[in-house]
């Protein structure tokens, strides 16, 4: 028999190690992707809010807002959690505020109007929305900064 004894057989240990370094490549493209995505996912309608000081509205914690703004320009937008809508006339807003308060019918509604915008389309607005059927109508206002 041959080579019995003479020489040890040297076999090849397996290879317990994982190479990481793909995985951090990987990571680092992700890290990119969702630093560049990130800003673009906190979009909304800027309105400059009237400045006042009163007491914050409890907001029932069931009951999920439907928030209506008006811009500068006098455009309107619908938002219902964090899903909000394109520019709408005041006759599109009534529509759609009216199917929304069809299936949910204890959904409070918050006006957020540009403090440049006219007295009367907030008012036109808010009889709009009665119209479609809300019953509790709420301002939204910002606290004026503390001046020192």
């Amino acid at each position: 028999m041959k080579g019995m004894g003479m020489m040890p057989e040297h076999r090849r240990k397996p290879m317990s190690e994982i190479n990481v370094v793909p995985y951090i490549d990987v990571m680092l493209v992700l890290l990119v992707i969702f630093m560049v995505t990130a800003p673009m996912l906190t979009q909304g309608v800027k309105v400059d809010l009237p400045e006042t000081t009163s007491d914050p509205i409890q907001a029932d914690k069931d009951v999920e807002s439907i928030v209506v703004s008006v811009d500068t320009n006098g455009a309107y937008y619908v938002e219902i959690g964090d899903e909000g809508s394109d520019p709408m006339s005041l006759g599109e807003l009534r529509e759609k505020v009216t199917k929304i308060l069809s299936q949910r019918a204890a959904s409070e509604i918050l006006v957020r109007g540009d403090e440049h915008v006219e007295y009367g389309i907030v008012v036109r607005l808010m009889a709009e929305l009665q119209g479609a059927g809300a019953t509790s109508i709420g301002l939204i206002t910002e606290s004026p900064l503390d001046e020192k």
